[in-house]
């Protein structure tokens, strides 16, 4: 097969038809960019995606808070963090100087009197609709992707990302078994919101090629809730999301950290077209789920990024040969890790899983 360019070897992928090579996607954490800039690897401002040459590009990241325009309110303060107050309420610690995710500290929507009073409200008010995306970066991101034949997704939040940063994790679950019907609203709201914010920005700058949500439901081993209760209270709004993609003619990519497996047919049948992370560390295996799904839909990651982190390219070749011939069997594989390229990945590292495992991803 002669060369595709990314945005025809992507739709195939997903389509699970043949192609060239796999595909080759990537995250990467900022610090990761200003380490290989320090040591003289990238230009200062060079686009990673571009340099490595990246098959994906996402653009979109709606916000879906109840207020817009709202600037984080500094509630403590040092050297190396600070405790803020975010648009949802949500009292989270970040750290200054180095990335991560934040602490938790304090939700002040706690329940559905909560919801009601402090979030609901402002997800319902249309007039933000319009200002709730970054319509010139979407637009020019779009753009440069037709310019290059790259591959687009429109990349947010999916529901159950978007409620537990409004209320925690722990407030969320104990509503999903105390009161569903509160979490159950919660989803509505969300799912609408999501489609209304897309049909806006689409109908002033044209369609992506597909639609990338986030949407971490699993830890390590488990996940956040059983299949049963994903079924009844998170499923359905899943199922509105992706079948206005597929409505638009987009494939629907799902981002789910954790360990997410018993989901998987869930997913499916709401219309998932491919899964991506598959986090080795939190029990999730590739090669199995390829096995057993890889006739529906398309896999993007499970490449674990503690090899990587081990800078030792044996380790990464074992990595490779283990999973990338039956992950690529007839199509369906996106090369990417399992999670994100953290900065304590050397460039040279990095560099070797590209070159070889797109050297192994090549069809013969």
């Amino acid at each position: 097969m002669n060369e595709l360019t990314s945005r025809e070897r992507i739709q195939r992928i997903l389509d699970l038809e043949p192609v060239d090579r796999v595909g080759l996607f990537e995250s990467f954490w900022d610090d990761t960019q200003k380490a290989w800039i320090e040591e003289g690897h990238l230009q200062e401002g060079e686009d990673l995606a571009g340099h490595f040459g990246l098959d994906i590009r996402l653009a979109g990241g709606p916000n879906l808070m109840p207020v817009l325009d709202y600037e984080d309110e500094i509630l403590e303060e040092t050297n190396e963090w600070k405790l803020v107050r975010n648009a949802n309420g949500a009292h989270l610690k970040w750290w200054k100087h180095k990335a991560g995710t934040p602490e938790h500290v304090d939700f002040e929507v706690k329940d559905r009197q909560g919801w009601e009073e402090m979030i609901r409200p402002g997800l319902l008010d249309e007039s933000l609709v319009p200002r709730r995306s970054p319509v010139e970066t979407y637009k020019a991101a779009r753009q440069m992707c037709q310019d290059n034949d790259l591959f687009l997704c429109w990349g947010g939040l999916n529901v159950f990302e978007l409620m537990h940063p409004a209320c925690g994790h722990e407030n969320m679950l104990m509503g999903m078994a105390l009161d569903p019907d509160w979490v159950k609203d919660m989803c509505e709201v969300y799912s609408d919101l999501i489609i209304k914010v897309q049909e806006d920005l689409f109908s002033r700058t044209g369609t992506p090629d597909a639609i990338w949500f986030f949407e971490d439901m699993g830890f390590k081993n488990k996940p956040f809730m059983s299949p049963a209760m994903y079924k009844d209270i998170v499923w359905p709004a899943h199922k509105k999301t992706f079948d206005y993609a597929h409505s638009i003619g987009c494939k629907v990519i799902i981002h789910s950290c954790g360990f997410v497996d018993a989901f998987v047919p869930g997913l499916i049948e709401a219309g998932m077209d491919c899964l991506q992370a598959m986090e080795v560390k939190a029990g999730m295996d590739l090669v199995d789920l390829k096995t057993r799904f890889g006739d529906t839909i398309a896999f993007c990651g499970g490449m674990d990024i503690r090899t990587l982190e081990s800078n030792d390219t044996a380790q990464v070749e074992a990595e490779l040969q283990a999973k990338l011939p039956a992950a690529m069997k007839d199509s369906g594989y996106i090369l990417h890790t399992d999670h994100s390229v953290s900065s304590r990945v050397d460039y040279a590292t990095y560099r070797y899983f590209v070159d070889r495992g797109l050297e192994l991803g090549t069809y013969k």
